[in-house]
């Protein structure tokens, strides 16, 4: 196993060891996880433009294709702009719930004859776009008067969990927060492995057990470390098989009441990270994981690598549906490259912007007197 055993955690069972940076050596990136570049937050460059719209433009291009010149031409604004339009959010994985409530919230204003031209028609879509996902901006925030502030992050395998946790610890210390890492994946392989490459990468220690351990017991030890040391911030990574596993739901289970027999307002947050490149298939995992754990956030990782950005907005008419009563579930960051810095934080109104190529001061912004907040 890759790292430098050294001492046993404060309080922990036979069997759990605390990995740490190995200061004779240099910290040796994965395959799967290149070397760290820049700082965290770092805008990108892109003829002007930020990191985000540079890495949405599969889907903004995909949407310009089956769009034609819809949204920047001289075409007349009618049923068949209307299906046209309809067309292409359902090629971007808008899926069909949020694309009828788009199509329907424009309709409406074409009745109206609010809207004439092309430019009036990407005002419109923008607006509804940036609705339908305001509510799922919310800043993550660590709470200062729970420490160690715990949290759980789930998904299935091949989601990007663990090098998502990998990335948002380094930013955490990089805000001035101490990390421990709990490797609660017992089952992957390869799985503690990389968490541990992840701490010696980022000088955070790892707490983990064989392959095979009971993961809950992993995530408690980890806590019990944490609360001696007075560290800020518990990050356990958790088991990923299928979620349609019965067992594994199971298992998150058990690791939340464990968790909460510790402390019993943790965990603080249940985090989900989604794999944007399977699409619709999202939407069951979310369903899913909330009923097993009750999900308080979510990252959407892989955003790059695919024309599906939109299945943020099947999220979001989702989430209106099914969780009206609780509020909207908040994408705390999206995924939209390998380095550290591509963790970025989630926000509405430059997520849309990058899906429709726009900069500067928006048609929106003109008619409605500013940004909104």
């Amino acid at each position: 196993m890759t790292g430098a055993v050294r001492n046993r955690a404060a309080a922990a069972a036979d069997g759990i060891y605390e990995f740490a940076l190995n200061e004779e050596s240099a910290p040796k990136p994965l395959p799967s996880a290149p070397p760290v570049a820049g700082a965290p937050g770092t805008h990108l460059s892109h003829g002007g433009r930020t990191g985000v719209w540079q890495r949405l433009h599969r889907t903004r291009d995909r949407l310009a294709e089956i769009a034609g010149n819809l949204l920047l031409g001289e075409r007349v604004i009618d049923q068949a702009a209307l299906e046209d339009l309809e067309a292409a959010l359902l090629g971007t994985d808008v899926g069909v719930d949020a694309t009828q409530r788009i199509i329907d919230a424009i309709a409406k204003r074409v009745s109206r004859r609010e809207l004439s031209d092309a430019d009036a028609l990407r005002g419109a879509l923008r607006d509804e776009l940036e609705d339908m996902l305001s509510p799922m901006t919310s800043p993550f925030r660590i709470d200062p008067e729970r420490r160690p502030f715990v949290v759980l992050v789930v998904g299935v395998n091949g989601a990007g969990k663990t090098t998502t946790i990998g990335k948002l610890a380094k930013q955490l210390r990089d805000e001035g927060h101490s990390v421990l890492l709990a490797a609660g994946d017992t089952f992957r392989a390869a799985a503690i492995e990389q968490l541990v490459e992840w701490g010696r990468r980022n000088e955070v220690a790892v707490i983990a057990q064989d392959r095979g351990a009971d993961s809950a017991s992993v995530i408690f030890d980890a806590m019990e470390a944490a609360r001696a040391r007075g560290i800020d911030v518990v990050l356990a990574d958790t088991a990923g098989r299928l979620q349609a596993k019965i067992n594994l739901m199971d298992e998150l289970s058990k690791v939340k009441r464990v968790v909460g027999r510790f402390d019993s307002t943790a965990p603080h947050e249940v985090i989900l990270v989604l794999d944007a490149g399977i699409g619709q298939n999202t939407l069951g995992q979310v369903a899913r994981f909330d009923a097993a754990v009750g999900l308080t956030g979510l990252i959407v990782a892989k955003l790059d690598g695919s024309a599906r950005a939109g299945i943020l907005f099947a999220i979001a008419a989702q989430d209106a549906s099914d969780r009206a009563r609780k509020g909207a579930l908040p994408v705390y960051f999206i995924g939209v490259g390998e380095r550290v810095e591509d963790l970025r934080s989630f926000n509405a109104r430059e997520f849309v912007d990058a899906l429709l190529g726009e900069g500067g001061e928006q048609p929106s912004q003109k008619r409605r007197g500013g940004a909104r907040g």
